[in-house]
């Protein structure tokens, strides 16, 4: 299992393909394969963001059902707890993160999952915390 940020649903779901970089297009596909493969989670602030700024009913409401489709790692509430050490470490370190990525951070971390990205900031903070990164595969 892999949990999804928001920047990569992002691109893969509300860009056009054409419009997509080389880089962009390869971490769409790394996307593609992990729903394929069954591995892509959220969790409720990352289905939150995604849902958010849609501007067409319908489009929303079948957005809303195909998200179902995905695995959703709980969040309880040692997580934010978690998240706020997490926190905590990284600002100690000279990193700051914002409360959403601790949250995915401490998730992630609990569930034992890696975080896929194109936000380069979380490969900042696995070199404070515990996470995992996952990266795009070559070749797929």
């Amino acid at each position: 299992m892999v949990l999804v940020d928001t920047s990569i649903w992002s691109l893969a779901l509300r860009r056009q393909s054409a419009g997509l970089s080389r880089d962009e297009q390869h971490l769409v596909d790394e996307w593609a394969g992990l729903v394929g493969e069954g591995l892509a989670a959220l969790i409720g602030p990352i289905r939150q963001e995604i849902l958010s700024g849609i501007r067409h009913l319908e489009v929303f409401r079948k957005l809303r059902r195909s998200l179902t489709d995905f695995p959703h790692l709980g969040i309880d509430a040692e997580d934010y707890d978690r998240a706020a050490e997490f926190f905590n470490i990284c600002r100690a370190r000279g990193i700051m993160g914002g409360p959403i990525d601790m949250l995915i951070s401490a998730v992630a971390y609990r569930h034992g999952v890696s975080v896929f990205s194109s936000d380069a900031d979380y490969a900042r903070y696995a070199r404070c915390v515990p996470l995992r990164i996952h990266p795009a595969r070559r070749g797929r």
